[in-house]
């Protein structure tokens, strides 16, 4: 640390903060803390008073800041690399509201938009910024031909008290300079402040050397020198890259001590931006569980509360990285004038007219002799740090209209978020497979210094849209799929036949094996099959074997499976009107079961028992004028008092069917009886299911802990005060052993459990969701149910989760290329073996994640191959093998896996990772193992990747520049980091939800989508364009619209205009919404129209039917809309991402020292 720079003390990383003078910090509901002064400031919207606003130079579009060659750019990055950036552009705010007036305060208790620095004018990533797509790592890099970076550098402030008006703001920076480039008013050249020269700015940083050094910027022109922050030298291989130039930062994380009073340079000639467009799928912390009723705030949920205004956008930054522009460097031309270094260790812009300094350096002063005060800290500008809302409009505008060919090997296919076509050529479908590199190490040790995990998240079954084929189904007959002699990997695109086709060499284990005589063919010129193109496993990445009898269970074909509607009919179900409705909704969803292609009906059999602390079994048979009931009260031995009429087919025992379903609510309508069994209910389901000899799910309706005299009888564990401590664990662990011997029976005998859970207290679903996680089985649950708000949620679901595509008995093997083998395993299965994934179920949304280690050195030439196997019986009683291969390369160079990486399966990953770990280790060890993790890769990048530049500089590479503000999302989500008003029920949830979800999924979950529905067009069928998750891109006059998977908001401004209100809610005004709507009312105008059609739309995407929540500003329930905010701080103590990115940039610039 330098002598000259100032020690922050503060609460440590990840604590909430104390309250600071100056902000409104609420105390809990939205009310201003006594004696605390209102904030006045408001948006600022013009250009700085005392900055003469120069001529752009030429080169320079004046709607982009940067030169028109259109490079992509880089805060501080490589030249030979392509570079990268790490913000957005700001551009003029759509919205037509001009900035309010900063001076009125508003009554206390309202949380004053203006505050925020931003009046009616929505914030967000310019839509028009040109974008810079990730070279497919297939595509020819050549030295020296990636252009130039051009950098830019923004202001950073802490959260301490807010100048008292805009003009104080100063562009000073404590952690960090990020390149910036200014949309309105661009800088000149020389970066705004002096006369402009001739050319566009190459670099705009300076090294923060231990002795302060301030690397001058000359104005000769010249070719430019291979400074710090622009080149490398030539020979590295090219690739993209992101920098963030910190200059030192403080020992304490920035943001964590009030900072000094603000002197200094005035606001910014930024206008506010606009929120730009952003794809389908995002995520955003984990929300209140399904069924959370929201009746009041939760404390935990607010995310951002406490966090300070932010100051009104903060100097013209000097040439930016913007999420990117292709084409060649721009001509060489000298550096431009930078930020002096102050003497706290921070950067101020250099004017030409400052008092004491000439306009540009001509030498490097010791900058102990420079005269002035420090200017103090700043905030981070957040416009200047890496958008997840650029990055995937990048996406989606580069790669959204080719379809994705997967012939190349080791291809990285376009985001999750963006929507495009697959063509299956020899790879499986990125539907199928994600990978977190899609080019691995060829050695052991470059895997463990890269600290980058090898994993493929892996959906086996996943649906695809109608525009793509589903995989093909191959017969060959009795002789059965062909297969390596040695490894046993099916038939594949990889495997190279020899000797005229009379033999091949297996692609995983070198073996050499006959080609049996049906299955012989000969090979063209080019040694392939003749055959080839008419046989999908020769010339497709994803395909299906018809399996022979050797593959099925004791040597005999399957029976088709069965389902049976197992309901809780104790006291609280009946009196919350749960068990009639899932009756009636049973009497028309069973002509919904799922069947095979071209069959007529389902082969599905169904079967019916009710419970509460005894079993009723009932007989359906078609003979039968009306249902039987048998009742079982010995259920300590649980057995089935029926064989023949309790699974039977639909169509042929409809009326009994209809019958019983008419009768049950009627039987328990007068029950008193309160207390349940679970345990077995599962036994009985698995006695019918074994006595049939099918495969089968069980759906099960259950309300309360099961406390009856029984097998599987629970206790009331649920201790608050275990959060935090080493014991923090054992809420997320069974508390009995019985349900995982239940689980591996059920798993053998092919008995899958779906959970639907309707709990008014402490349920232990830690425990209760044992059986169905480990038999890939589904848990709902829908807290405090009510009909009238949670029918529809629970309706769909149901509808959803019985009409599925699912596989029973299913086992996965996946195997590798010599090299790499499969060592660890996530997801909702049993392992009874180091290599067998079992599932008594597989639907198409489940996933397993695979990580794989290095056994053996891999090389260039052959890469690595990957083969998921999938045996499964399909819903029709098929055995059927579904087959999905996946060719990766191997790179010797670091840089080339870091070009390669694909942050969002990455977080998938991590996320699993932690969320395993808190099973064994206190939360606290698995959030720093991840941040440490996390900063070990990023500074194995700037070690080895980057080019040589200052330790004040934060560089991320290209693919992985937003793992910062996702990592900060999972540290920040409620199993990580709860607030009080999460329950440990809620964790346990949404534990077992992410340990299965898809890259899709984890994306809007961990970072929600957020939506300005005031800006969506309502003649266009497309989505508004999203904005960042941040409260101060919402504008007072606007209704938003957060999706995170599980929840929808629709946040609605106290501004909005009457029109609107009218329009939407069918009311006149604000404050008669009815925010207990669960469904917006189906108004005949083009706006609601337009808004129901895209909360169609968004429920199409997912898994889950999300439940609508109505928020209204300075309402209680802002609170928990606040939570999913998640660039803000969040009250349970989660940093905010400028914050984060900050303690990030500390932790790399530690492991580098």
């Amino acid at each position: 640390m330098s002598v000259n720079q100032q020690t922050h003390t503060g609460p440590p990383y990840g604590q909430p903060q104390p309250g600071y003078q100056g902000y409104q910090q609420p105390a809990y509901g939205g009310q201003p803390l006594p004696g605390v002064p209102q904030l006045q400031y408001g948006a600022y919207n013009g250009p700085m008073p005392g900055y003469q606003q120069p001529v752009p130079p030429q080169g320079y579009f004046p709607s982009l800041g940067f030169p028109s060659k259109g490079c992509p750019v880089s805060l501080n990055s490589d030249n030979s690399l392509a570079p990268n950036f790490i913000g957005s552009l700001r551009t003029p705010a759509t919205s037509g509201a001009p900035p309010p007036p900063s001076g009125p305060t508003l009554p206390s208790g309202h949380l004053a938009y203006s505050q925020l620095g931003h009046g009616d004018v929505q914030n967000g990533i310019a839509a028009s910024a040109a974008s810079a797509q990730r070279p497919p790592a297939s595509q020819p890099f050549l030295p020296g031909l990636a252009p130039t970076p051009v950098i830019q550098t923004s202001a950073f402030q802490q959260y301490g008290p807010t100048p008292a008006s805009v003009q104080q703001l100063s562009n000073d920076m404590t952690g960090m300079t990020i390149g910036r480039t200014t949309a309105s008013a661009p800088p000149p050249a020389g970066l705004g402040y002096g006369p402009p020269t001739s050319g566009p700015p190459v670099s705009g940083s300076l090294s923060a050397t231990g002795s302060g050094l301030y690397t001058p910027y000359t104005a000769s022109q010249g070719p430019s020198p291979t400074s710090v922050t622009q080149s490398l030298p030539l020979a590295q291989p090219p690739f993209p890259v992101q920098t963030i130039t910190t200059q030192r930062l403080p020992t304490q994380v920035p943001g964590f001590a009030p900072p000094p009073p603000s002197t200094g340079i005035g606001p910014s000639s930024y206008p506010p931006t606009t929120g730009a467009p952003r794809p389908p799928t995002m995520s955003g912390p984990p929300p209140p569980p399904l069924g959370q009723t929201v009746a009041g705030p939760p404390a935990s949920q607010p995310n951002h509360i406490s966090s300070p205004p932010p100051s009104a956008v903060s100097g013209p930054h000097p040439g930016p990285p913007v999420t990117g522009l292709h084409g060649p460097p721009p001509p060489t031309h000298p550096p431009q004038p930078g930020y002096q270094m102050q003497q706290n260790g921070s950067f101020g812009p250099v004017r030409g007219s400052q008092p004491n300094y000439g306009g540009a350096y001509p030498g490097t002063p010791n900058y102990g002799s420079q005269p002035g005060p420090p200017p103090p800290p700043k905030r981070l500008d957040p416009d200047s740090i890496p958008s997840p809302i650029q990055v995937i409009e990048d996406d989606r505008s580069n790669r959204g209209s080719e379809p994705f060919v997967t012939g190349v090997r080791g291809h990285v296919p376009p985001l999750v978020t963006t929507n495009f076509i697959v063509k299956d050529e020899g790879n499986a479908s990125p539907r199928y497979i994600r990978c977190t590199s899609y080019n691995i190490p060829c050695t052991s040790d470059m895997a463990k210094q890269s600290q980058v995990p090898l994993a493929a998240v892996i959906k086996p079954l996943a649906t695809l849209p109608p525009e793509e084929t589903l995989p093909y189904l191959v017969d060959h007959g009795e002789s059965g799929p062909v297969r390596c002699n040695r490894c046993k990997a099916y038939m594949c695109p990889f495997m190279q036949f020899i000797e005229g086709g009379r033999r091949f060499q297996c692609c995983f284990c070198s073996c050499v094996t006959e080609v049996p005589p049906h299955y012989f063919q000969h090979l063209d010129h080019t040694g392939k099959r003749v055959d080839f193109y008419d046989r999908p496993e020769l010339s497709l990445g994803s395909y299906e074997f018809l399996a022979t009898v050797d593959y099925c269970k004791n040597n005999k074909f399957p029976s088709p499976p069965a389902f049976i509607f197992m309901i809780d009919v104790s006291y609280n179900a009946v009196k919350s009107g749960l068990v009639r409705l899932i009756c009636e909704e049973l009497k028309s969803l069973l002509d919904y079961l799922p069947r095979e292609g071209n069959m007529e009906e389902s082969a599905i059999r169904v079967g019916f028992v009710t419970y509460n602390k005894v079993l009723h079994f009932y007989n359906v048979k078609s003979s039968l004028a009306q249902p039987q009931m048998m009742v079982v009260s010995d259920v300590a031995d649980m057995f089935v008092p029926l064989l023949d009429g309790l699974l039977v087919n639909v169509n042929d025992s409809r009326t009994v069917i209809a019958s019983l379903l008419d009768q049950i609510p009627e039987m328990f309508a007068d029950t008193r009886e309160t207390e349940t069994v679970f345990a077995p209910v599962i036994q009985a389901g698995l006695e019918a299911l074994k006595a049939a000899e099918c495969a089968g799910k069980l759906f099960i309706f259950h309300t309360s802990l099961p406390i009856a005299e029984a097998p599987g009888k629970l206790k009331n564990r649920d201790d608050k005060k275990l959060v935090n401590t080493d014991k923090e664990k054992t809420l997320f662990q069974p508390q009995t052993s019985f349900y995982n011997n239940l689980a591996k029976d059920c798993v053998a005998h092919g008995c899958c459990v779906d959970l639907f859970l309707f709990p008014n207290q402490y349920l232990d679903v830690a425990t209760l969701g044992v059986v169905t996680y480990q038999t890939g089985g589904s848990i709902y649950k829908y807290a405090y149910f009510q009909p009238e708000t949670d029918q529809d949620r629970f309706l769909n679901d149901l509808r959803r989760d019985v009409q599925k595509e699912v596989g029973f008995d299913a086992v996965m093997r996946v195997r590798t290329s010599t090299g790499i083998r499969a060592t660890d395993f996530f997801g909702a299965f049993y392992m009874s073996n180091t290599t067998d994934v079992e599932m008594a179920g597989l639907d198409c949304d489940k996933t397993i994640t695979v990580e794989f280690k290095h056994d053996d050195k891999l090389s260039e030439d052959s890469g690595a191959l990957l083969q998921c196997a999938v045996l499964y019986t399909s819903c029709a009683g098929q055995r059927r093998l579904r087959i999905h291969n996946l060719s990766l390369n191997c790179c010797t160079q670091l840089a080339d896996l870091y070009r390669n990486c694909e942050t969002d399966t990455l977080i998938n990953y991590l996320a699993k990772y932690a969320y395993r770990g808190v099973l064994s280790s206190p939360v606290k060890t698995v959030r720093d193992a991840l941040i440490n993790q996390c900063a070990q890769i990023l500074a194995c990048y700037r070690k080895n990747c980057a080019s040589p530049s200052s330790a004040g500089q934060l560089i991320l590479p290209e693919c992985m520049k937003l793992l910062p503000v996702y990592l900060n999302c999972v540290l920040k989500s409620d199993v990580l980091q709860p607030g009080p008003e999460v329950t440990t029920d809620d964790r346990a949830y949404i534990r077992q939800l992410v340990t299965s979800m898809d890259v899709a999924e984890t994306n809007v979950f961990f970072y929600p989508r957020l939506l300005p529905l005031t800006k969506a067009d309502v003649d266009s069928d497309s989505l508004p364009g999203a904005i960042r998750n941040s409260e101060e891109r919402l504008s007072k006059g606007d209704i938003y619209l957060l999706e995170n998977g599980l929840n929808i908001f629709v946040w609605v401004g106290v501004n909005v205009q009457q029109g609107l209100i009218q329009n939407l809610f069918g009311v006149s005004s604000f404050s008669q919404i009815n925010k207990a709507l669960t469904m917006l009312p189906v108004l005949e105008n083009p706006f609601s129209k337009k808004v129901r059609s895209i909360i169609n739309m968004l429920q199409m995407q997912r898994s889950r039917y999300m439940k609508l929540i109505i928020v209204k500003q300075e309402d209680k329930l802002e609170m928990l809309f606040k939570h999913f905010l998640v660039e803000d701080k969040s009250l349970s103590g989660g940093a905010s991402y400028v914050d984060f990115l900050c303690h990030m940039h500390k932790e790399i610039r530690q492991l580098l020292s």
